[in-house]
């Protein structure tokens, strides 16, 4: 048997950061707005008839063997540590062969991680007979992630990943909703351009930093966050009013606030694209993720799309990416060898 899955990255508009555990149950509101990407995390399970369990990164190059009598090498494997905890979890019953391949770049902080997550569940489950139903999917993958990068893991990029589309994710002490944006997405392929600097981000650090000055009781912290639940909700009801006059004012002004909340979360090699395409069409910037390094999505413009792209293209490093709204989430497909 062959399984295929698949799952889209994000780009994130507004409210990131905010939705790891707990931290947003100290904002009232609080909530995140993003779009799933057409560059998608890729996995792949050919049975075998035999024991062995080969899983290989086809980015990397690297593969980790091992067979069902020695199953638990998998929870200390480093090489591929969050595929290997991902089948350790699943603990499937036959010999396979996996191959995991990523459409974007590594550390391009557009969640390539929370992508390969949820399409690892999703080929892993129906390997497995369809264990556990789809509304496990997002506890399991942002659990096993932990365990991986080793400090709390946000809860957002997981839904992009499950479902596609626009989303504003509504995190409340009841639970978490995603709420589906109907809006153009055509709208969002036209006026933005997504660069990866060609410098890798550091997530967990960054965010690690940040969560222990808000547990801490950080005062700052704490407006600061205000400040990112109210661009979230602002962002929501500009994208359903289709006004784009206010969305670039809303990134606008999150724009100094996130460089308060974490210093490094631009570099001056991000300092210098950043200024190169506002002044070749960009209206605003957007650090994806949580920045020091990664991508940068960038509000342009009405037709100066391809103006912001020549201008970033001669800043060393730089790589435009090739994406648009991806409608679709998840998905999961079965052939016969």
């Amino acid at each position: 048997m062959i399984i295929e899955s698949s799952a889209p990255t994000r780009a994130d508009l507004a409210g990131g950061t905010i939705d790891i555990w707990p931290l947003y149950l100290f904002h009232a509101g609080a909530s995140t707005v993003n779009f799933a990407l057409s560059l998608r995390a890729q996995v792949r399970i050919e049975t075998r008839d035999d024991d062995r369990i080969i899983l290989e990164s086809h980015d990397r190059g690297v593969r980790f063997e091992t067979n069902l009598d020695r199953f638990d090498e998998l929870a200390n494997d480093t090489q591929l540590e969050l595929v290997s905890k991902m089948v350790h979890f699943f603990r499937p019953e036959t010999g396979f062969h996996l191959t995991a391949h990523s459409e974007a770049p590594a550390g391009a902080g557009i969640s390539g991680s929370s992508a390969l997550a949820i399409a690892l569940i999703g080929a892993l489950n129906r390997l497995v007979g369809d264990r556990y139903d789809e509304g496990s999917f997002i506890g399991i993958a942002a659990n096993v992630e932990t365990t991986v990068i080793k400090v709390p893991a946000g809860i957002q990029d997981y839904y992009p990943a499950l479902y596609g589309s626009t989303s504003c994710i509504h995190l409340r002490a009841d639970g978490v909703e995603r709420e589906h944006l109907a809006i153009e997405e055509d709208e969002i392929n036209r006026r933005f351009v997504i660069c990866y600097t060609g410098q890798p981000r550091m997530s967990g650090i960054n965010n690690w930093e940040m969560f222990k000055r808000h547990i801490n009781g950080d005062a700052e912290v704490f407006e600061i966050f205000e400040r990112i639940r109210d661009a979230a909700e602002q962002m929501r009801d500009a994208l359903l009013a289709n006004d784009w006059d206010a969305v670039r004012e809303i990134m606008r002004a999150a724009y100094p606030n996130r460089k308060r909340l974490a210093p490094n979360i631009t570099t001056p090699h991000m300092d210098a694209i950043v200024a190169k395409a506002l002044a070749n069409g960009a209206e605003a910037a957007k650090v994806c993720g949580a920045g020091g390094g990664g991508c940068i999505a960038f509000l342009c413009t009405e037709g100066r799309n391809q103006d912001v792209e020549r201008a970033l293209a001669s800043e060393a490093g730089a790589e435009i990416l090739n994406w648009k709204v991806s409608p679709e989430g998840l998905v999961v497909q079965n052939r016969e060898q």
